[in-house]
């Protein structure tokens, strides 16, 4: 269940809204209940933290609300579209388009250099070329990596690759940015450099976040919290 106590009026309009949504999975007969009954808002531009101890059911909830996963009961919308009435082809159209993931493992191709990395989302969309890698590269002077950008991700600290990460997130302009633990692999010092600099960038860009964490300094700086309890 997810404790939500965020004020909202009728004149909200919201990117994201989940209703009832809780996820079953069957194991050996058995049901496992991980999610129940969970509902909450996100409006545009906000920057919202998901709280809760390891079990309670974060990753299952963001993979639902970003279309990875579908929920055994509830419905999630984004940006008014019920996600998962879709068939796989268009929902899959709408990750690629209005959705940007921020992993914990940063998931770059080792073959392929930052700026590569950067544009893959735009090569899978088949945009133009030109145009795509003049933002690509603006994308990674904001996140402070100009002079990286031939670089490949073994060459690259743990920071700088999540940093790309970020950067290949925002490559086709999402309308959310979805981040699963982006500062649990890194050290304190470096996590909230990245913390930091995820919360500029959502408002640069003016970018709905949401983030599932266990980092005190992202939960500081999020717009607001929700708490999911085992």
């Amino acid at each position: 269940m997810v404790l939500n106590h965020i004020e909202r009026t009728p004149e909200d309009v919201f990117v994201i809204e989940a209703s009832g949504v809780g996820k079953v999975y069957w194991d050996g007969g058995k049901t496992l209940q991980v999610l129940k009954d969970v509902s909450l808002t996100v409006k545009k531009g906000e920057m919202l933290a998901v709280l809760g101890p390891s079990g309670s059911g974060k990753t299952t909830l963001l993979n639902i609300l970003s279309g990875l996963d579908r929920p055994s009961e509830g419905t999630v919308r984004l940006e008014g579209r019920e996600l998962h009435r879709l068939s796989e082809r268009q929902m899959a159209r709408v990750r690629n388009e209005r959705i940007g993931f921020v992993f914990q493992f940063y998931h770059l191709l080792p073959e392929f250099s930052a700026l590569e990395n950067v544009m893959l989302p735009a090569r899978i969309a088949r945009t133009n070329g030109a145009a795509e890698e003049k933002r690509a590269r603006m994308l990674l002077d904001r996140v402070g990596l100009s002079g990286r950008v031939s670089h490949y991700p073994s060459e690259l600290s743990g920071g700088e690759q999540q940093r790309v990460a970020l950067a290949r997130a925002l490559m086709n302009d999402p309308a959310v940015l979805f981040c699963d633990e982006p500062t649990g692999n890194l050290d304190p010092a470096t996590g909230s450099e990245v913390a930091a600099l995820i919360k500029d960038l959502s408002a640069r860009e003016n970018k709905t976040v949401l983030v599932v964490t266990h980092d005190e300094n992202i939960a500081k700086i999020a717009t607001h919290t929700v708490s999911l309890r085992a």
